[in-house]
């Protein structure tokens, strides 16, 4: 079965960036796949900051993306570029982590003056990586994520309809296509 890992950048669990994650891996669930969430800002700090990959946390995050066959990565744009929690991961995979892999880049941001973030910051550094193709990446507004006040999240339909067809043509770039699942 085609594995998908959604890798999150986002400083919180309540970023924009990380409440948008489900709605992506929810799609790839519903039409076969087997897709996950790794949500950086969850995996011990001390570690990352001190870039110790040995440590079982790292390594388990380190296989997850060296077992996908696609990778989707989500970050807000902070300060013009990808998150610093996501660069330290990033800092910590093998130089050809992405290699063979399709990836779809997702961002968040205030304000859509953020968008060459994608092409700009973030599309490099996944290149760099070994990433067999980068598909066409989007941004997402802050308010397209809106926050429920139970806990729960609710993107516009706007926002939906993007996000789908996005990941969609994400699936169709996929290495072993074979409609659902692989």
């Amino acid at each position: 079965m085609t594995q998908i890992l959604a890798v999150s950048g986002g400083n919180s669990p309540f970023s924009r960036a990380e409440l948008l994650v489900p709605h992506a891996v929810d799609r790839l669930t519903a039409t076969g796949f087997d897709a996950a969430h790794l949500a950086v800002h969850g995996l011990p700090a001390e570690e990352l900051l001190a870039g110790r990959a040995e440590s079982a946390a790292i390594l388990g995050a380190v296989d997850a993306v060296a077992l996908a066959d696609g990778v989707i990565v989500v970050t807000p744009v902070v300060r013009g570029a990808y998150s610093g929690v996501l660069k330290t991961f990033l800092d910590l995979l093998p130089h050809a982590a992405l290699a063979g892999k399709t990836v779809l880049p997702l961002v968040t941001s205030a304000s859509t003056t953020q968008l060459l973030a994608l092409d700009y910051a973030l599309r490099p550094v996944l290149s760099a990586l070994g990433a067999r193709h980068i598909v066409g990446g989007c941004l997402f507004l802050d308010d397209d994520v809106e926050r429920s006040p139970t806990g729960g999240t609710r993107l516009r339909d706007a926002a939906e309809q993007r996000l789908f067809a996005v990941v969609d043509d994400f699936v169709e770039s996929l290495p072993a296509h074979a409609g659902a699942g692989g």
